[in-house]
């Protein structure tokens, strides 16, 4: 279970991103963090792992305290969540068969890693990853000549690298259109349902968030505003949609629209 507990965070200019967040986890959720550009989305998810330290509070996962590990003890946390990040943050330049080997990297040693030596079990690891993200024929090309869609599945690949038990995904398909978006969407629900993955995503289109969500918690100005599961998101009220994006913001089909979406 993973337990956030008045996650604070302010930057150096001041800006105040995330004020006194808790909320807990059970494993296995699919929870979906939903807001407004600025709202704290980002900041939220890459605090979980550290990617970004928290000014206050506390991440408890499975009683690990992730805000007050030392660099060892992160790197053991870092091995078991996965991170899939909306511009893909690949290699352009390397192979596709690369950048998902690349989610071994905290299991090898760092010179090995710099050679490219990772041992045989690691390749077959990469070799099941890309024929489960179904881009096997697309293993020798280099990143820079996948479409979108093909860079986002060899993100999520090389965070199966990880043998994880959280999936941490950033706005992961924010830029693609909305069939490859439900395809994305769909593999992380694959490794949410068969693998038994935490995943925490954030969204911004409604279809998207009633259709994969378990739990949904909204967030603006850096607090919480909303929390539903999926019965309940499916049922928003208007009232409850402008707390979480605004009095001007009205919906248009299954999104919304008011300006500064993510």
């Amino acid at each position: 279970m993973l337990e956030v507990t008045n996650l604070t965070k302010v930057y150096a200019d001041g800006t105040v991103a995330l004020k006194n967040v808790s909320f807990t986890v059970p494993d296995g959720e699919f929870l979906v963090v939903i807001g407004l550009s600025g709202s704290g989305k980002s900041t939220l998810l890459r605090c979980i792992n550290r990617l970004i330290d928290p000014t206050e509070g506390t991440i408890l996962w499975d009683g690990v305290d992730i805000t007050a590990a030392d660099k060892r003890e992160l790197k053991e946390v870092r091995r078991q969540i996965g991170m899939i990040f909306q511009h893909f943050n690949l290699v352009r330049r390397s192979s596709v068969f690369t950048n998902i080997l690349a989610g071994r990297l905290g299991y090898v040693r760092p010179a090995s890693s710099l050679l490219h030596r990772f041992p045989d079990s690691d390749r077959k690891l990469a070799d099941q990853a890309l024929e489960r993200l179904g881009i096997t024929d697309q293993a020798h090309k280099r990143a820079s000549e996948l479409s979108g869609g093909q860079q986002q599945r060899v993100g999520i690949a090389r965070a199966l690298m990880q043998q994880p038990k959280m999936i941490l995904a950033d706005e992961p398909v924010a830029s693609l259109d909305p069939v490859l978006a439900h395809s994305i969407l769909g593999h992380l629900e694959d490794l949410n349902k068969t693998d038994k993955i935490t995943v925490i995503c954030s969204l911004h289109y409604l279809d998207l968030v009633q259709r994969y969500a378990t739990r949904v918690i909204g967030l603006k100005e850096g607090q919480i505003v909303y929390q539903g599961d999926r019965r309940q998101i499916r049922s928003m009220t208007d009232t409850e949609f402008k707390e979480i994006y605004g009095q001007e913001a009205e919906r248009v089909g299954a999104g919304f629209s008011g300006g500064g979406a993510e």
